[in-house]
């Protein structure tokens, strides 16, 4: 049986991680780990043993410990496809790869995961890894890039290369949809699941320095099918002149989007509210509309 097809490059993704991990520049993965805390405030539950999968920086555990919801996490174990991000701060740290977790199944009571799962090749598979690996009841939130993200570096990159190279291929992973975003988790067997977008516009002086951004948050592209194609001087720069003309406030500046999808979802527990059987319902619906019922056989006004 075929598996998902290779989409991300991941040896390559690593490398990338670990090459910018000295200089990690990471606002949207700090602004997606501080959303997670808001929500685990709001839930009425201490997890005994947390996993931050894609932990990168370390930023959930640092908005964690300065939040009330510090009191309801336990152990947290931080893992990160590239060592080097772990390294120099205390902590249970873990290299492991999201696409080949290591947990047991049912050992977790937690699991987040900020910007990190988008790159790997078959994410309902990881997300079904992480459900597994929940105990019954337990909670995964978790954030990926989404589909509107960099909209306007797509656009440039691709209007560049077809009027230098007279033909383009993908510059900008692909990302979820947000419409499909709550379809992922069900497909993974989450129940009550949720699915919320944040969308941020941050705005550069310049194209290159956007690019210069993503190279330090390790999210340059890393597509398995744009392997081989260079991005030349010639082509980068004419994508930044593109994406000035096309783009550019009346300041001068140009903005880039970012869309934030954040998946909550469960793993399956008897004491979770369950959909009621065809047929079961206790009250008419006819009643509560104050009309009257009639069958599909009658007309109307018969």
């Amino acid at each position: 049986m075929s598996g998902p097809p290779r989409l991300f490059d991941r040896a390559q993704h690593r490398r990338r991680l670990n090459r910018a991990a000295k200089r990690y520049a990471g606002f949207l993965k700090r602004r997606a780990a501080e959303d997670i805390v808001e929500r685990l405030e709001a839930v009425r539950r201490d997890f005994p043993i947390a996993v931050d999968i894609g932990a990168r920086d370390g930023a959930f555990a640092q908005a964690l410990a300065a939040s009330d919801a510090a009191a309801k996490v336990g152990l947290l174990v931080e893992t990160d496809l590239a060592e080097a991000m772990l390294a120099g701060r205390s902590g249970v740290r873990l290299a492991a790869d999201e696409e080949r977790l290591p947990f047991a199944p049912q050992s977790l009571d937690l699991v987040v995961s900020s910007l990190a799962l988008h790159w790997t090749n078959d994410l309902v598979g990881a997300l079904i890894q992480i459900r597994q690996a929940l105990k019954p009841d337990g909670l995964f939130i978790g954030a990926i890039l989404g589909g509107a993200t960099l909209t306007e570096l797509r656009t440039a990159l691709t209007e560049a290369e077809l009027e230098l190279c007279g033909g383009a291929g993908p510059r900008v992973s692909p990302f979820a949809d947000a419409y499909d975003a709550a379809g992922l988790l069900q497909r993974a067997g989450f129940t009550l699941p949720v699915a919320d977008v944040d969308r941020v516009r941050v705005r550069y002086d310049h194209a290159l320095a956007l690019m210069a951004d993503l190279r330090a948050m390790g999210e340059t592209s890393v597509l398995v099918e744009g392997a081989g194609r260079p991005l030349t001087r010639a082509l980068v720069a004419r994508a930044a002149e593109l994406y000035a003309e096309r783009f550019a406030q009346t300041d001068g500046r140009i903005p880039a989007t970012f869309e934030i999808l954040t998946l909550t979802g469960w793993s399956p527990h008897e004491s979770q509210p369950q959909p009621l059987r065809p047929g079961s319902a206790k009250a008419r619906l006819a009643d509560a509309l104050g009309t009257t019922e009639e069958s599909a056989g009658e007309k109307a006004g018969g």
